[in-house]
């Protein structure tokens, strides 16, 4: 790979400080977010020839870590180029395709100057053994689908999202939204950003659709009912931004709601969903239970679902505050609802999202964030407005 045609992900400013700490670096995340692109950069930055970089998803490479006698997989690696008596530096990708490595990397860890690299496309096999075996000898990072500013950069478009509302003219902020129009059209996969017409990225979308089920659902799963977890991944898609029905779900698929609770733990596992917990402070007037359902890439929603445009928005917001903060969402059994609880560090932000906000919208919202002692507010909008306590989407 040439460095110098590589696009900077925001994910590398937290990997850095862990570029020659002892733990093994995990950088894991849904297929065709640049996981593989990032570590072929990762390798290629570092400053030693004593490393080595093996794809996992070739067999001949896998064979080198089947043997039960740890010294017969050092001696492989000593052929393929790695000194063991000095630090080295083994990056490996596609690790969920062999599911013996955590043991393997706690090894070599714990026995020589060995830093590991690994990426892979689901922790829902990986997770329980990392967990076990790699206890404190690990750092992990998630990598995702393009946050909008990503995007911005990818597209080579020259541009700086302002921060500050009070910088964005009418004519900024029209080449902002259109800008913005395009991400949710066709979402954050690097991919489909690059491609060059719509029915390339249309294209794409449906490629990255057919390799997540063949390889995720298809070949790494346990489950015989690959069709019908397929009809799930849709039923969700036309879902995106609504509280899971389990019951309602199980009985449109025929299944159990054990079955379905499974199948959702999966894909989430997987990162082709994301389901987001209540946020509540014990009153019975609140939501409790219910998840909602968001989808990891817009582009994917509006390919392959019916979704409305105040859908497409909210759930291109929620792909952008996911990479910030740990987010949660608020609703009374009433009806009234804030779409996000944005929760960094303590410091908690209530966001709505609208098309066109109003005075009314802003001021139910001051109201219920102050009831559930939330000091920051905003909502989010798509399209320009001049009321105070507003956002645009592409400023998250």
């Amino acid at each position: 790979m040439r460095i110098d045609r590589f696009k900077e992900r925001d994910i590398l400013k937290q990997v850095e400080p862990y570029r020659e700490s002892k733990e093994a670096v995990i950088i894991t995340g849904m297929r065709r977010t640049g996981k593989t692109t990032l570590l072929q950069y990762l390798f290629e930055k570092t400053e030693s020839d004593n490393r080595l970089l093996l794809d996992l998803e070739n067999p001949l490479n896998r064979k080198y870590f089947e043997e039960e006698n740890f010294d017969k997989i050092q001696a492989s690696l000593e052929i393929l180029g790695i000194n063991f008596s000095e630090p080295s530096y083994i990056f490996l990708d596609e690790i969920q395709l062999f599911k013996n490595i955590p043991s393997i990397v706690k090894y070599f860890i714990d026995h020589f100057q060995t830093k590991f690299f690994l990426t892979g496309s689901t922790n829902y096999y990986t997770r329980r053994q990392f967990e076990e075996s790699l206890a404190g000898r690990k750092v992990v990072f998630e990598l995702f689908p393009l946050t909008f500013k990503e995007f911005i950069k990818f597209s080579g478009k020259g541009l700086n999202p302002p921060t500050q509302k009070s910088n964005i003219s009418r004519p900024i902020f029209e080449k902002l939204s259109t800008l913005y129009d395009e991400y949710i059209m066709f979402g954050g996969f690097p991919e489909v950003v690059l491609k060059q017409s719509v029915t390339e990225k249309n294209a794409a979308l449906d490629d990255i659709f057919r390799s997540y089920f063949n390889l995720e659902v298809v070949q790494m799963s346990n489950y015989r009912k690959s069709a019908v977890i397929r009809d799930l991944m849709l039923l969700l898609m036309n879902r995106a931004g609504e509280r899971i029905d389990v019951q309602n779900i199980s009985q449109e698929l025929g299944i159990s709601r054990a079955t379905t609770y499974s199948y959702l733990e999966f894909l989430e596992g997987s990162y082709f969903i994301k389901l987001l917990k209540p946020y509540n402070l014990g009153s019975k007037m609140e939501i409790r239970k219910s998840n909602k359902i968001y989808v990891c890439d817009v582009g994917l929603v509006r390919h392959f679902a019916h979704a409305a445009e105040d859908c497409l928005f909210e759930n291109s917001v929620f792909q952008n505050l996911r990479t910030k903060c740990d987010i949660k969402y608020y609703e009374r059994k009433s009806g009234t609802q804030i779409h996000f609880i944005c929760d960094d560090q303590n410091n908690r932000v209530a966001y709505d999202t609208a098309l066109h906000p109003r005075k009314t919208d802003l001021t139910r919202l001051a109201r219920i964030a102050s009831e559930i002692d939330v000091d920051q507010y905003s909502i989010i909008s798509k399209y320009y407005c001049d009321l105070e306590h507003t956002i645009y989407g592409f400023m998250v």
